[in-house]
């Protein structure tokens, strides 16, 4: 089965349209930008109609969105009901956990960052959370769309699962004494990412196997979010990749 979405702004309907989930494309009839016509050119090369249409209808598609005067209709496939069904039969899988993060362009980019390092499964809480909407998808660049994406409520319970099915649980904390480099990351893993402000929950915290830092220059007190899960991301992904 598969489910139909609207995406706004050019990079995110670009990476929808190389990965040949635009079904329609939207395009304002007062935007003549070299992206866009690009984009037109390409999804007509590919047989995906293209309707040219008033700026005020794709604010209605995308309400509240800055979508560049184009948006998608876009088509992805029904994701497995839950992350333990996602990961099944996956030797070594790779999860991301997001606790609170509240800023949507936040979590748009851990998003990215995730797709790009080959995670196979991101659990987001119920409350005291950005939700998927249209921003956040818009600055996922499609990765909102392709992700198997669980919101569950209580990320504690569903860790504690994780740990029960042999999957090793580290999360990002600045005070580590590790680094997430001296940290053997080619595991069954589940990498937490604390909010902006708070970082992990103390509850969540006191469940990790264990904890590991990013090694930044004293000058700078901490990395934004998304760009501190984007190297753990891609910390574990050169470890598998170099370990074969």
């Amino acid at each position: 089965m598969s489910r139909e979405k609207y995406t706004g702004g050019v990079h995110a309907v670009r990476q929808l349209l190389d990965d040949g989930a635009v079904r329609r494309l939207f395009v304002a009839d007062n935007k003549k930008s070299k992206n866009v016509a690009a984009l037109v050119a390409d999804a007509r090369a590919c047989h995906v109609p293209v309707e040219t249409v008033a700026f005020y209808e794709i604010d209605m598609m995308l309400p509240g969105v800055r979508h560049q005067g184009i948006a998608a209709l876009s088509e992805s496939q029904e994701q497995a009901a839950n992350w333990q069904d996602a990961v099944a039969g996956i030797d070594k899988p790779l999860i991301l956990v997001l606790d609170s993060i509240q800023d949507p362009h936040n979590l748009g980019a851990c998003l990215r960052s995730a797709l790009a390092a080959g995670v196979h499964a991101v659990l987001i809480p119920n409350n005291r959370a950005a939700d998927i909407t249209p921003a956040v998808a818009k600055v996922a660049c499609g990765a909102a769309d392709v992700l198997p994406i669980y919101k569950v409520s209580n990320l504690r319970r569903e860790v504690e699962a994780m740990q029960h099915q042999g999957i090793w649980v580290v999360g990002g904390a600045g005070e580590a004494a590790q680094t997430i480099y001296a940290t053997d990351l080619n595991l069954p893993l589940a990498i937490i990412v604390g909010n902006e402000a708070e970082g992990i929950r103390h509850g969540l915290r006191e469940q990790c196997d264990f904890l590991a830092r990013i090694p930044i220059d004293a000058a700078m007190e901490s990395l934004n979010v998304s760009v501190a899960c984007g190297v753990m991301l891609f910390e574990a992904r050169r470890q598998r990749l170099f370990a074969g």
